[in-house]
């Protein structure tokens, strides 16, 4: 399998340098390991979009989508669960 290229959104890195130090290497080490598996065991697709995933790293989640014509990963947001999904915009 080729490796994606991961691409983060601005909004995201901003969410997650707001995290605690600990959760942000989570976060990441579960991000690079997209580029090998971009949906592994745990993704699930986003309900009304097409190529919008998420993953989970303890209570939080990563939103990303696949973009599988260049082989991008495009992480979208990074944050708690409990606000992961108030201020997600579905892109169709």
């Amino acid at each position: 399998m080729a490796l994606y290229k991961i691409r983060w959104k601005v909004a995201a890195g901003k969410e997650l340098s707001k995290l605690n130090n600990n959760i942000i290497l989570k976060i990441i080490d579960a991000v690079e390991k997209l580029s090998e598996n971009p949906l592994p065991k745990g993704a699930r697709k986003l309900k009304g979009t097409q190529h919008t995933y998420r993953i989970r790293v303890g209570n939080y989640r990563v939103i990303y989508s696949l973009i599988h014509e260049v082989l991008v990963v495009e992480v979208i947001r990074a944050g708690h669960r409990k606000d992961i999904y108030k201020k997600f915009k579905r892109r169709k």
